[in-house]
């Protein structure tokens, strides 16, 4: 199961101004030529059932005829940074050329000489709080966590995080991750807190923390690590996961049983993932045609097929390019629009207080 460590970025990444948008061009026949050259792409830690990269990788493999050489798709964003650095010399297949990290991960990286920058062609429309302004790294797509429900098992199913301490969710709820070690499970409690009505930051945390001890004492809490597995077969009924990853089960599972996703009306936490561009990179054309291919029109309604907002979402929406099927695959596009982007540094103080304290106020021991 892939496990990565999320930053987040203000309100602003995904608050826009309008903007127009340009069409997408096709990258440089130059560009193009230079790629086919070098005749392959390596990524890592790109699972093909996360944000539909399957499809992302067979479409560019169709349309540029270039072979993609995939790295351990179930590692982490300090992984990724790991497998760069022991590859620096190294221009065989073990060295990867592209990166998909946690927004913290790309200004670390940049400040270790890891990245190459390289500006898309469609630069302008990504938001500027969620790009480094020389182009090191750049905002690829976004979620908010959910309730995963299995509806076979849960009849009322819950609507906010109060919901979850109701005595008919016994032996119900469930994390996606051990709350001190997965960023994901840090922010389902962080995201608690905001519901709560505590500040960004610490008091959130803190409050989360409240909120999961009350969750156990009730007996509410099952202390495992969830899995869309454990939701099938009833064990975690109820999983907060990021939005994407919940409803790619809900198609998983096909009605095997039913699942509902639900964003909560209240602490709607939502996440940014980045790209970035190997600074050793073997193929270099090669990884900067595939951000071209991700960052245009058809990259990034792939991502949105897989449930994954893209970075350039607000633009596709002006030029009235996303289908409307797309659409309403998703939850209602209102259950985004309280959204919470926190900074890192709002990030870094609620999940040092979660990390430190889950076991003295919580006392499960998630596994």
């Amino acid at each position: 199961m892939k496990t990565r460590i999320t930053a987040m970025v203000s309100a602003s990444a995904i608050a826009l101004s309008a903007l127009s948008g340009a069409a997408y061009a096709e990258p440089s026949a130059e560009l193009i030529a230079a790629a086919k050259a070098e005749g392959m792409l390596t990524t890592i830690a790109l699972p093909h059932d996360w944000c539909n990269y399957g499809e992302m990788i067979e479409g560019f493999k169709a349309k540029y005829g270039l072979e993609v050489n995939e790295l351990n798709p179930d590692a982490g964003s300090g992984d990724e940074l790991e497998a760069v650095k022991a590859n620096k010399g190294n221009t065989g297949p073990q060295a990867p050329d592209v990166l998909d990290i946690g927004l913290s991960f790309g200004p670390l990286a940049q400040s270790e000489g890891l990245l190459m920058p390289y500006k898309v062609s469609t630069w302008d429309t990504i938001p500027d709080s969620a790009k480094d302004a020389d182009g090191h790294w750049y905002g690829d797509y976004y979620g908010v966590l959910a309730f995963e429900v299995n509806t076979d098992i849960i009849k009322e199913v819950p609507q906010d995080w109060a919901d979850l301490l109701k005595p008919e969710y016994k032996n119900s709820v469930a994390l996606a991750g051990d709350p001190r070690a997965s960023n994901q499970a840090i922010q389902g409690v962080y995201a608690a807190g905001l519901a709560a009505g505590a500040a960004a930051g610490a008091p959130a945390g803190e409050a989360g923390l409240k909120f999961f001890g009350d969750l156990n004492k009730a007996g509410n809490f099952v202390p495992v690590i969830g899995k869309v597995a454990s939701v099938a077969q009833g064990s975690t009924p109820i999983l907060i996961r990021w939005d994407y990853n919940a409803l790619a089960d809900r198609d998983t599972l096909a009605g095997n049983p039913p699942i509902e996703v639900v964003v909560p009306k209240t602490g709607v936490v939502a996440g940014v993932y980045v790209q970035a561009i190997s600074a050793y990179a073997p193929h270099p054309n090669a990884a900067k045609l595939w951000m071209e291919y991700l960052y245009s029109d058809e990259g990034q309604l792939t991502w949105l097929k897989g449930y994954c907002h893209p970075i350039r979402f607000n633009d596709l929406v002006a030029r009235g390019v996303i289908p409307q099927d797309l659409l309403d695959a998703l939850p209602p596009a209102a259950a985004y629009e309280a959204a919470a982007f926190p900074t890192l540094d709002e990030q870094k103080a609620a999940s040092d207080v979660i990390v430190k304290q889950w076991d003295a106020i919580v006392g499960a021991n998630v596994q």
